[in-house]
């Protein structure tokens, strides 16, 4: 007797708080996270898991950080960086408080989300491009297993809302209204279906 055919899941894993002064624009900018919050987020990841299981992991420290700690727990897990991973790039804005942003340059990066680089840095619709190659692989990966393992990917609050984006709307570009998918909150997680 054969069961249902399993279908791989993509964990999309938010990074613990990060060590950042409220209110302060980041996005590739690189900081620690809590060590604490970051060894409760590994202990909680390392419960829910199933033992098969891929990780990738976005390079910046507030992620692997997590991913050591996960490994830590589970030494038999491989965890690999993967630069498609890591948050939007606010360009001249990281690191600088959101309230001494110029208001208009704001307005015009909401008015034209998908195309407009926020500080010069990094428009939507190139984070979509990127998060779509890496979410392809995945697929594909899947396709090329009798039983494919479970993704997980030690992420940010922006490729969350990108994945699923991409699995709702494709790559037609979103304007601000649209842009509502939830995230993760720092240290915790959600599970998508992983279809080939």
């Amino acid at each position: 007797m054969t069961g249902t055919p399993r279908v791989p899941r993509l964990w999309l894993v938010r990074h613990a708080r990060p060590l950042v002064e409220p209110g302060i624009c980041y996005g590739r900018l690189d900081m620690q996270a809590d060590a604490q919050a970051t060894a409760h987020a590994a202990q909680a990841l390392h419960h829910a898991l199933p033992a098969d299981c891929r990780v990738l992991h976005s390079p910046l420290r507030r992620c692997l950080q997590l991913a050591q700690a996960l490994k830590a727990l589970r030494p038999g897990l491989t965890v690999s960086p993967d630069p498609r991973l890591v948050e939007m790039d606010f360009g001249e804005w990281e690191g600088r408080p959101w309230e001494a942003l110029d208001r208009q340059a704001i307005d015009a990066w909401a008015a034209d989300l998908a195309h407009c680089a926020p500080g010069r840095g990094e428009t939507l619709a190139a984070m979509l491009l990127r998060v779509d190659q890496a979410l392809q692989q995945a697929r594909n990966q899947a396709g090329n297993h009798a039983a494919p393992p479970d993704v997980v990917w030690i992420t940010h609050a922006g490729v969350a809302r990108c994945v699923q984006w991409l699995m709702r709307h494709g790559d037609t570009p979103p304007r601000a209204a649209q842009w509502t998918h939830p995230a993760p909150e720092p240290g915790s997680w959600m599970v998508v279906a992983l279809p080939s």
